[in-house]
């Protein structure tokens, strides 16, 4: 309360400090750009999984070869990014020894050492003609797992006490398959022959959309932490984030219909808007860990709201 006749207040601002100014919490050891790589090829390959299916049992085949070696090339990309992070290979292989269903590390390894083999399946029997059998199987196995290797990142990061990654937990899935479908699409665009990607582009239009508003809503519903998306390297992520995908859509209903140029045009922003939402993510995560308030103040709130009830 400030004392009378317009004194200064005796008690400064409160400062959020931690024993001998160190963090609270322990930065997170996932780097950039191994991780955020991960994360959003991942999501690329689950989506893309899906797309191919999609336009394969509509006839289009162009498209569907297309996603089909977007997919694979993304998923060993995605793999290559996680084995250098995690520093050698045997520590990927030690994690498929055991099958741990409460731990999105435990149940992403598995989904991957799935994926990939069917990926790979379809994309063989796509570019050679051959094994046209195991080429369905695999197109339609890797498309019901494509969903869950797209999101289960999500999971992943807010399975954490990192703020900015656990406080997103409700919005987090949402906002990474959106972000996927619209790389997806983008992807399709950008390499499937314009005839065939009519659809593509009301799918990255929509996916688009639905992926700003949703890292909106996410924001708006952990108010204690945005501040990690509005700082930094984050923010100017996530700026990049919004411009890349705002004219990907924009693109994806103007210039995409007229020919190729401008199809290509709106994949390339679609797929630069979603990637730089991963990263975004990631950094924001990380300021949050280095921040103590960011830890403090929901805590706070948390006690005080529990108190109230």
């Amino acid at each position: 309360m400030r004392p009378r006749g317009g004194e200064q207040p005796v008690v400064g601002e409160a400062t959020f400090r931690s024993y001998y100014g160190q963090p609270i919490l322990n930065r997170p050891v996932w780097a950039a750009p191994d991780i955020p790589g991960y994360l959003f090829l991942g999501g690329l390959a689950g989506a893309s999984s899906v797309v191919a299916a999609a336009a394969a049992a509509s006839g289009r085949r162009s498209l569907a070869r297309a996603s089909k070696l977007s997919s694979t090339a993304a998923i060993g990309l995605s793999g290559a990014a996680l084995v250098h992070d995690l520093g050698r290979p045997a520590r990927f292989y030690n994690m498929l020894r055991v099958f741990k269903p409460t731990s999105p590390m435990s149940v992403g390894s598995w989904l991957l050492a799935g994926f990939a083999p069917m990926s790979a399946a379809a994309s063989v029997a796509a570019l050679t003609g051959r094994f046209r059998l195991a080429g369905a199987a695999g197109t339609v196995g890797a498309a019901a797992l494509g969903p869950l290797v797209a999101t289960y990142t999500a999971a992943l990061v807010s399975d954490t006490a990192v703020p900015a990654w656990h406080e997103g937990h409700r919005e987090m899935p949402f906002v990474f398959a959106a972000s996927a479908l619209a790389s997806a699409a983008g992807m399709g665009l950008a390499a499937a022959p314009h005839s065939e990607t009519a659809p593509l582009r009301v799918l990255g239009a929509a996916a688009g959309a639905a992926e700003l508003g949703l890292i909106e809503a996410m924001k708006r519903g952990m108010p204690d932490v945005k501040g990690a998306f509005e700082a930094g390297r984050a923010r100017r992520y996530e700026w990049g984030a919004r411009v890349g995908t705002a004219a990907g859509v924009v693109a994806a209903v103007t210039l995409g219909r007229r020919g190729r140029f401008g199809a290509a045009l709106s994949g390339a922003c679609l797929l630069a808007g979603s990637a730089l939402t991963r990263f975004a993510v990631f950094e924001a995560g990380i300021a949050s860990a280095e921040d103590p308030r960011y830890t403090v103040v929901p805590q706070r709130r948390r006690l005080s709201e529990g108190a109230r009830t």
